[in-house]
């Protein structure tokens, strides 16, 4: 069938939104960067839209965010940006690894990160006492301090208290806003009662910390190996944070989430929406049941690998963790690096929101 000229549809009729070229010398601004770039196109129109969606979820007074972060974005020095969002009040909750909370936690206390030379190979790194993280450096001799100020921390605390990564963390946090001025990610969090999960609290040096803690705990009361690699001598339960985060949630009108890469921090963030929903249709309890209703996501990582880094919101649309588009769902993902989306992203986005 040979298709007629006068036929075919017009653009502007259609009610589509046009294009316009990137003129940077109409640009003064971060902010007017990004909403020329929403006009473009390909990767450039995703973080120009992300803009507008980050701005939608902060100025909905309804709204509750949820970050989610992962990879060394601390050893990026990207934490500042944590910071920036939580004092603003625009994260509610964080959701993340213990390696990311850990170098950050070194950052605070004042000690450096360095940048990785390619002539030196990683055995001489490893005899030197550097720990290499892609580009970056993190020095043993950092690790051996922060475990000596958790070990201060962890002496303190009472052992027949149930405790959970996001106590912990809060105890780090109150402890650096006692004895710092220099912001970071768990002291802003102490200070702005922002609740810091970790789920998988043992992949972490911290997990590790605790674990030597532990072991010197009861090797010191007369156990010898293994029998003190098994002996618990903190009550530590990680579904303690699955219950606080929940009641967290339940607090909220609507959701918004921020996340940054994926893994477990953002599975485990998402999952609080089929969980509320199995209270409801397994055990007949009166509970909300609750949607993300916004989401932007920063991550290179695309769908077709077929992990949750790359997992589409539209996808979670499926399990019950995300409002559909349809139904009124805002989201926008960014294949990018994050240390390259993110600061452009935030600064445009507190340009808007003063």
């Amino acid at each position: 069938m040979r298709r007629k000229s006068e036929d075919f549809h017009n653009g502007a009729k259609d009610g589509l939104t046009p294009l316009e070229p990137l003129d940077l010398n109409q640009v003064q601004d971060f902010d007017q960067l990004l909403r020329a770039m929403s006009k473009t196109a390909f990767g450039g129109r995703t973080l120009g839209e992300a803009a507008d969606v980050l701005e939608t979820m902060i100025r909905d007074e309804d709204c509750l965010i949820v970050g989610t972060f992962s990879g060394a974005m601390s050893v990026a020095k990207m934490g500042l940006l944590i910071c920036e969002m939580m004092d603003r009040g625009w994260l509610k909750v964080i959701i993340t690894t213990g390696a990311l909370i850990a170098h950050g936690f070194i950052e605070t206390l004042g000690r450096p990160h360095y940048k990785y030379s390619e002539r030196v190979s990683d055995r001489d790194l490893y005899l030197q006492g550097y720990n290499r993280i892609y580009d970056t450096l993190e020095m043993e001799a950092n690790l051996d301090y922060a475990e000596e100020i958790f070990r201060e921390v962890l002496e303190k605390l009472d052992p027949q208290e149930v405790w959970s990564s996001a106590k912990l963390c809060q105890e780090l946090g109150r402890y650096l806003a006692e004895h710092t001025a220099q912001p970071g990610i768990l002291r802003n969090a102490y200070l702005k009662d922002v609740p810091i999960f970790i789920p998988a609290f043992t992949d972490s040096e911290l997990g590790l910390d605790l674990a030597i803690h532990m072991v010197r705990q009861a090797a010191a009361a007369g156990r010898g190996l293994p029998e003190a690699l098994t002996t618990l001598t903190l009550n530590f339960n990680p579904f303690l944070d699955l219950g606080m985060y929940a009641e967290r949630i339940l607090g909220a009108k609507k959701l918004g989430l921020f996340t940054v890469g994926g893994g477990v921090p953002r599975n485990w963030a998402q999952q609080v929406a089929p969980y509320l929903e199995l209270l409801n249709t397994r055990l007949n309890l009166d509970v909300p049941e609750l949607r993300f209703q916004y989401g932007v996501r920063l991550c290179p990582e695309p769908a077709h690998w077929g992990g949750l880094s790359g997992c589409t919101y539209k996808e979670g649309v499926s399990w019950g963790k995300f409002v559909a588009p349809e139904d009124g769902g805002r989201y926008a993902e960014v294949l990018c690096d994050a240390t390259i989306a993110w600061p452009i992203l935030l600064k445009a986005v507190m340009q808007r929101v003063k």
